[in-house]
């Protein structure tokens, strides 16, 4: 725009500035230039030619001065002796376009010529071109080519040149500035006739051609997808198809040419093409085979075509053909779960295979069977499908079933299945699984190292679907504790994942864990209830589980939101296991809002809000709970007195042991009244034992030997219980030697049985074991040796409390001073006296 103006500005001065004559107007200066285009960057000269006439010229002195554009440029020393000649040099230009004005430099500059200059660079030679045959009605032939990576900055014309060597003909296409593609009509070529194809570009700076290319127009033709017409199997030869195919119509009538064609192949049950298998020189009339496929297989075949060098075709249409059928090869990979307990006679068996990678179906229609013979038939079959799994009972004592593969061409090899009845053994910990991608999942898990396992069994289902056909498994080694699993999982669906252990004898038992392969918020929040007041600052909230097709995820926490009406927002965490919370410190009188957000890896979900009030407490709450308080405690006393009452005498021994008091023994009345009419029974009558609080008796049959005597030392220590295991007391009628709420006296032992006549041998004496003194004065520590008292006053010497180093002869003593620390065997003296 500022270029038409300079432009404008400067013809308006040459008029103005002109002289007229007679028949013109001739302007005051000439501009010249080596050239109006020049290079860009590279030198300009110009000269400016003052004309003689000029009248600005009259009466002043001449000075010039030079402009680009806007731009101020110092002229060269002037070229004569007048000053009416200036020049001026530019090293390098370096604009695609301006204006270069020469003025008089005057009481205001006053311009008198200029030129416009433009600069750019020589086009490019045009680069990958190309041409492309079109078949269809009407043929033309379209090349393209590419005009440079640079800009010339200059107006640059294409034209497209052409040469037929057969009839010699030469054309010559001229093109639109800015257009890199011509279309010759079918009259400038021949289909079959080789020619040279090149374009040329020029501008002011020069011109380029690209390098010519010599095709055959048909051999640069792009045909139209072809035709599959049938694909049938090959008789007599196992895994080959044979496809049947042609041109498409509008390019049938080139049914003679030798076409390249390719074929690519995939199965009906996969996703993936093979690779593309070429075939040379080919007419559309014959078929090509196809081998090496597998055997009774469904496939679906594609073909393009092209003539030589000629642009690929499209695809084809899929066509389906299946190659013939064979007995199945190969063994299956299974798996078996077992269950049933040692009280049932038959066990339950679900059965899973798959394909292993030996595996051939060979057919379409393929069953398997599971049979309990080796050799498969209806008496030994147990399971008949089509599917990859089979639920069936067998009896415990079963050791192995075969599996087999079955199809209209024959059965496979029978796989052997052994039958192994659940362990115990759980070695399998820190079981996780992680997303690999949307298809994929990680696991990892660890083993123990004892028991060793065998290998391990990868087992995962959808949860949401209850069919087993779903179940997939997959087997690894010993030393492999992780497996990515690949399958088919949907997003935001649930999977249930097992490793179970393999031993050489049985499988143990599993861990499981659920996993998705991408989770998202859940679509929905659990409604809060409010279940219950546990008091009046606590309040008990519940809600449901929210349904596993709702949850997007693994659940990983419940947080629970509340505020009063202060707005005091607080938060509470919940176990993700459980589904109730209590809220404490809650204010009386209070209304309040809460709601609940529960949140998975992938994002979270508030619920709705709900509303409660915390009543206060009024005096009809007071009164129950101060009457409820005073009747549990009033309860609590009667108890307690009860149970005081009722172990009284029991509290009392506990704490009060009985000790017989000898000051107040009742052993005189005892000697003179009941001695008086005990009667001793004869052997034939039972004994009518009595009671001395208590004394112990034992019959010794024979007198005590050497070997007796240390044996009753050997057992010193259980002396106190000896007369309580035979006779008991002969004097307490209904004594039944054991009771516990007295204290043993002392022990009496006889050398005749208890029911017989007086003896004539002396009794023996054994004082208790028990430490409580018998009277103030005794110590309580271990009693001293005592000896036997014998009625004639002579003193025997028999110790049965330990050694007799106190046991040291001495002077004869009265026997009756003997008697006087023990008064209950003083009466037992007295009675065996009045006996004799």
């Amino acid at each position: 725009m500022i270029s038409t103006w300079v432009s404008v500005i400067v013809m308006l001065v040459a008029f103005v500035n002109g002289a007229r004559n007679e028949d013109n107007i001739q302007p005051c200066a000439r501009v010249q230039t080596s050239s109006s285009v020049v290079p860009l960057g590279s030198p300009v000269t110009a000269t400016c030619v003052i004309r003689e006439s000029c009248p600005l010229l009259i009466g002043q002195a001449v000075r010039i001065e030079w402009h680009l554009d806007d731009r101020f440029h110092p002229s060269s020393p002037v070229a004569n002796e007048s000053g009416r000649v200036s020049e001026v040099f530019i090293p390098s230009f370096n604009h695609t376009r301006a204006f270069l004005t020469c003025s008089l430099r005057a009481s205001t500059p006053q311009v008198v010529g200029g030129v416009l200059i433009r600069a750019g660079y020589p086009p490019e030679a045009p680069q990958n071109l190309s041409c492309q045959t079109n078949l269809t009605s009407p043929n033309t032939l379209t090349c393209s080519w590419d005009p440079g990576q640079q800009d010339t900055h200059l107006l640059t014309k294409y034209t497209l040149h052409t040469e037929i060597w057969d009839s010699k003909e030469n054309h010559t296409y001229k093109l639109p500035p800015g257009v890199h593609r011509y279309t010759i009509p079918r009259s400038g070529f021949v289909l079959f006739s080789d020619m040279k194809i090149y374009v040329k570009a020029v501008n002011e700076l020069g011109e380029a051609a690209s390098v010519p290319i010599i095709l055959e127009p048909v051999s640069a033709a792009k045909f139209d997808p072809p035709t599959i017409l049938k694909v049938q199997a090959v008789p007599k030869k196992y895994g080959c198809l044979k496809l049947s195919w042609t041109l498409s119509q509008q390019q049938a009538w080139m049914c003679n040419l030798r076409m390249n064609l390719e074929v690519h192949l995939k199965t009906a049950d996969s996703s993936q093409w093979t690779e593309p298998i070429p075939v040379s020189r080919v007419r559309p009339t014959r078929p090509v085979d196809q081998c090496r496929l597998l055997h009774g297989t469904q496939y679906l075949a594609q073909i393009r075509v092209r003539y030589q060098q000629s642009p690929w075709s499209e695809w084809s249409s899929s066509r389906f053909g299946v190659t013939l059928e064979s007995a199945p090869t190969g063994r299956l990979d299974w798996w078996m779960k077992v269950s049933g307990d040692h009280t049932h006679k038959q066990l339950n068996v679900h059965l899973f295979w798959k394909p292993s990678k030996q595996f051939r179906a060979n057919g379409q229609n393929v069953s398997y069977v599971v049979s309990v013979q080796k050799q498969p038939g209806e008496r030994g079959k147990v399971c008949s499908t089509m599917g990859n799994y089979c639920t069936f009972q067998l009896p415990r004592r079963a050791k192995k079933v075969y599996l087999s593969a079955v199809n209209a061409a024959g059965k496979s090899a029978p796989t052997e299945v052994r039958i192994y009845v659940p362990k115990a053994p759980s070695v399998i910990s820190d079981l996780t699984v992680t997303p690999h991608d949307d298809r994929s999942l990680l696991v990892q898990w660890s083993s123990l190292v004892s028991p060793s396992p065998a290998g391990f069994v990868v087992e995962w289902r959808p949860l949401l679907k209850t069919d087993l056909s779903f179940t997939q498994f997959e087997m690894t080694d010993r030393n492999q504790t992780s497996l990515l699993i690949t399958s088919s999982f949907e997003p935001y669906k649930p999977y249930g994942i097992s490793v179970y252990p393999r031993f050489k004898d049985g499988i143990g038992l599993p861990q499981t864990v659920n996993a998705y392969s991408r989770q998202k918020a859940p679509s929905m929040a659990p409604k809060i209830w409010i279940n219950k007041k546990t008091w009046r600052s606590h309040v008990e909230l519940t809600w449901d589980e929210i349904p596993l097709d709702q949850r997007n995820g693994i659940i990983q926490s419940y947080k629970v939101f509340y505020w009063d009406e202060k707005v005091l927002i607080n938060v509470v965490n919940a176990d993700p296991e459980e589904r109730r919370l209590v809220l404490k410190g809650l204010n009386t009188a209070s209304l309040y809002e809460a709601f609940m957000m529960v949140s998975t890896s992938g994002g979270s979900r508030n619920g709705s809000t709900i509303h409660f009030e915390i009543e206060p407490f009024d005096a009809v709450t007071v009164v129950m709970i101060v009457t409820a308080s005073g009747v549990g405690l009033s309860f609590l006393i009667i108890f307690m007195v009860i149970t005081c009452f009722s172990t009284h005498r029991r509290l009392k021994v506990r704490f009060w042991p009985v000790v017989p008091d000898p000051a107040n023994s009742s052993i005189k009345r005892w000697t003179s009244e009941s001695t008086q009419d005990t009667h001793f029974p004869s052997d034939s009558e039972e004994p009518n034992p009595m009671y001395l609080s208590h004394l112990s008796f034992l019959d010794l049959p024979v007198k005590l030997t050497k070997e007796d005597n240390d044996l009753w030392l050997s057992n010193a220590e259980d002396t106190s219980d000896l007369g309580e295991s035979v006779c008991g007391s002969p004097f307490i009628p209904g004594y039944s030697g054991s009771n516990t709420d007295s204290v043993p006296y002392a022990t009496v032992i006889f050398s005749a049985p208890c029911s017989s006549p007086a003896p004539t041998a002396p009794h023996v004496y054994l004082r208790s074991e028990s430490t409580q003194p018998l009277l103030e004065t005794e110590e309580s520590f271990t009693p001293k040796c005592y000896q036997n008292m014998a009625t004639d006053g002579m003193p025997r010497q028999q110790c049965f409390f330990g050694p007799c180093h106190d046991c040291v002869p001495e002077e004869a003593v009265d026997p009756d001073s003997l008697w006087d620390d023990f008064p209950f065997l003083r009466a037992l003296a007295m009675n065996d006296t009045e006996k004799n």
